[in-house]
């Protein structure tokens, strides 16, 4: 998401750099090549046109030319505007006491609406609310059966009324079906039309009125830039919005749609759609959107993944192996809990000053799928002790697990760097061991393991006579 403006800014950013000296015209320069990344960005011209003027503004009354870093101070700036310009977003749902909450989505067809009432309903389970999923869509085939598949994988009941043909006394028993069930939260999946239309407009506004939503969110698709805004307007004519919903987020590499949504219509962006599979939403947060569009990573969201895998006692546990040495079983479920977070690629993008230097990098997301194929390969010992590894059961490990032999030595070759830098960073400082993921991250990108060397602050353990002895002894065998 977001890969062009990034990749734009960081070319006017580093443009600034590189002058020796920074006047006034530099600094309008910049803007101006701001502007124009904007607007290929698919970002609304009204808003382009404020949010330059704010920056210019607020870049020469900071006095930009006179700092000693004049490019870090007016990319302070431009994050603050950005994040201005975004929020500010409350994305907690508010709930009702006694409840249900009635949650309705509305939206074009094709927007995503059924997937994201699914999304949701997971979002809630994961937070402890009991939701009932109502299919209300009676216009598109098979609407109500994709709801239903939905519904069983997140594990939420629906509710549907098959051969009816009123979505808003659908809407209305299925909200009186969760007041009978105990249900706390009902969201209401309702139909949506190629374009707008006044059936449409009516239909939604009907159901509004009889069910009274406590929360009515928006689902508009990001990749349609400029129209997604021009829908929300639309909708909000009929409907009192409450938020918007952004679907196919990662598959919009401009994000004109995100830029322009809440200056146009009012309304803040609550949650973003980032991937198919059912946990794909994400809360939206503009700080952390600013972070990415300017190359300066988020670190947040990326330990809020890393949560989800490790509990505090699994952290404290693989913290005592880094200090004793991991062995491969702990590697293959180290590269499990990695592949769950999301694309490496992704993953890298959010560790500050790594996005723009590998933007254009080619990840190798087959790797761990390799590496896993050849650990399982092995015997339980050799996942014990891979040092044993030899030759001929480098070839055994090779033909079992359908690789080549130089496969193998790879994978062993990096599981022993990778183990001695864990190691080190297990007597590291927090600070020190922070520094160092930028390094660990670089190498699982590029499949290339340089030798990692111990931060100055690790002072290492001072030979002993005995040690000297079993040295001199293991080199004359």
């Amino acid at each position: 998401m977001f890969e062009g403006l990034t990749e734009r800014f960081g070319s006017i950013f580093r443009q600034i750099r590189g002058r020796g000296r920074i006047t006034e015209a530099n600094v309008a320069e910049a803007m101006r090549d701001v502007r124009t990344a904007l607007l290929e960005a698919d970002v609304h011209v009204q808003v382009v046109k404020q949010f330059c003027d704010e920056v210019l503004a607020k870049a020469l009354g900071a006095k930009v030319i006179e700092t000693l870093h004049p490019e870090q101070v007016l990319i302070k700036i431009v994050h603050d505007e950005l994040v201005r310009l975004m929020g500010p977003v409350d994305a907690r749902i508010p709930y009702v006491t006694p409840g249900p909450t009635v949650v309705m989505l509305a939206g074009l067809q094709g927007s995503g609406k059924t997937t994201t009432c699914g999304k949701l309903a997971r979002y809630m389970i994961n937070r402890g609310k009991r939701p009932l999923l109502v299919a209300a869509d009676l216009k598109r085939p098979a609407a109500i059966d994709q709801l239903e598949v939905i519904a069983s994988q997140v594990g939420a009941p629906c509710y549907t009324e098959r051969g009816h043909d009123s979505p808003v006394k659908v809407c209305r028993n299925g909200v009186a079906q969760a007041r009978r069930t105990d249900r706390d939260v009902v969201v209401l999946d309702t139909a949506g039309r190629l374009a707008i239309d006044e059936e449409l407009m009516a239909e939604v506004a009907q159901i509004a009125q009889v069910t009274a939503p406590h929360q009515i969110y928006l689902v508009i698709d990001a990749m349609t830039g400029q129209d997604a805004v021009n829908t929300a307007r639309r909708f909000n004519e009929r409907l009192e919005l409450d938020g918007l919903i952004l679907t196919k987020f990662d598959s919009d590499t401009r994000g004109g749609a995100a830029l322009s949504a809440k200056t146009i219509t009012g309304k803040p962006i609550k949650f973003i759609g980032i991937g198919e599979k059912l946990d794909a939403l994400e809360e939206f947060h503009p700080d952390r959107i600013a972070g990415r569009i300017l190359g300066m990573g988020d670190v947040v969201t990326l330990v809020e993944k890393a949560q989800k895998q490790y509990d505090a006692k699994e952290a404290a546990r693989l913290e005592q192996k880094m200090v004793k040495g991991l062995d491969l079983e702990d590697f293959l479920a180290q590269m499990r809990k990695m592949k769950a977070m999301g694309s490496m690629k992704d993953l890298i993008k959010m560790i500050p000053g790594m996005s723009a230097e590998l933007a254009n990098a080619d990840v190798d997301e087959d790797e761990l799928a390799r590496y896993e194929a050849i650990i399982h390969s092995m015997t339980p010992r050799e996942r014990r002790r891979p040092e044993i590894i030899e030759a001929s059961r480098r070839r055994r490990i090779a033909r079992g697990s359908g690789t080549d032999v130089k496969d193998v030595s790879q994978l062993l070759k990096s599981f022993a760097q990778v183990r001695d830098m864990m190691k080190v960073m297990g007597r590291m400082s927090l600070a020190d061991r922070m520094r160092s993921v930028g390094q660990i991250a670089k190498m699982a990108a590029s499949g290339v393991m340089p030798r990692f060397k111990a931060s100055s602050t690790v002072k290492k353990r001072r030979e002993t006579k005995a040690d000297k002895r079993k040295r001199r002894k293991k080199h004359r065998r």
